[in-house]
């Protein structure tokens, strides 16, 4: 006869909500960056013990790569949303307006988290800061061939420069991100949006 298996033990169920500790956490990162968050501001911010980090997430890096991805599906969703105008200059007057008004909510005066994260870092951080840099020229390069796109159906003039348009309203939301740290309030960065958008190729 044969011997009847044993059941399978089950894992110990996580004593935490993973959702709520991981956008804590991006909040730590946004704060403090990648290198400057330390693993006794994350597990004091999240609720929980290094281990059951470690458990849940795996290492720093990884953890900062999950909140990295939910930055960018949620508070920032608006910088890929923006592409979805029907012109180019709905595109850049959405994404420069959006920025404006997420640099200047209580919970965004740390700037923009692709920017901070990135701005100090040694060996252990060059990854994060090469992965930062890839995001950002990929954002810069989705806008180059959102207005190379407008171009071509004749919603730009032929003598338009994609690639220029696109470093242009790039520098100018980056930008924004020092102008908010330094204290520029909304109005403020809403008027720098309308002024930088007079040049606009017609």
């Amino acid at each position: 006869m044969a011997g009847t298996k044993s059941p399978k033990r089950m894992g110990r169920p996580r004593s935490f909500n993973e959702e709520k500790a991981l956008d804590r956490a991006m909040h730590v990162f946004w704060r403090k960056g990648f290198e400057g968050a330390s693993l006794n501001d994350l597990t004091a911010a999240m609720g929980i013990q290094p281990a059951s980090l470690y458990q849940a997430f795996g290492n720093k890096r990884a953890l900062f790569e999950k909140a990295l991805a939910r930055y960018l599906a949620g508070p920032v969703a608006f910088v890929h949303d923006a592409l979805g105008e029907p012109t180019a200059y709905a595109v850049a007057d959405r994404t420069l307006r959006r920025t404006a008004e997420f640099l200047t909510e209580r919970r965004s005066r740390h700037g923009c988290m692709t920017i901070q994260a990135a701005l100090a870092g040694g060996v252990e951080s060059e990854p994060i800061r090469k992965k930062l840099i890839a995001l950002r020229v990929k954002g810069q390069n989705d806008l180059r061939q959102r207005f190379e796109r407008a171009k071509s159906e004749g919603d730009l003039p032929s003598h338009a420069d994609a690639a220029d348009l696109a470093s242009f309203v790039t520098a100018v939301y980056q930008g924004m991100t020092v102008q908010a740290i330094n204290g520029a309030s909304r109005e403020d960065l809403l008027r720098l949006s309308d002024t930088a958008l007079r040049i606009w190729p017609k």
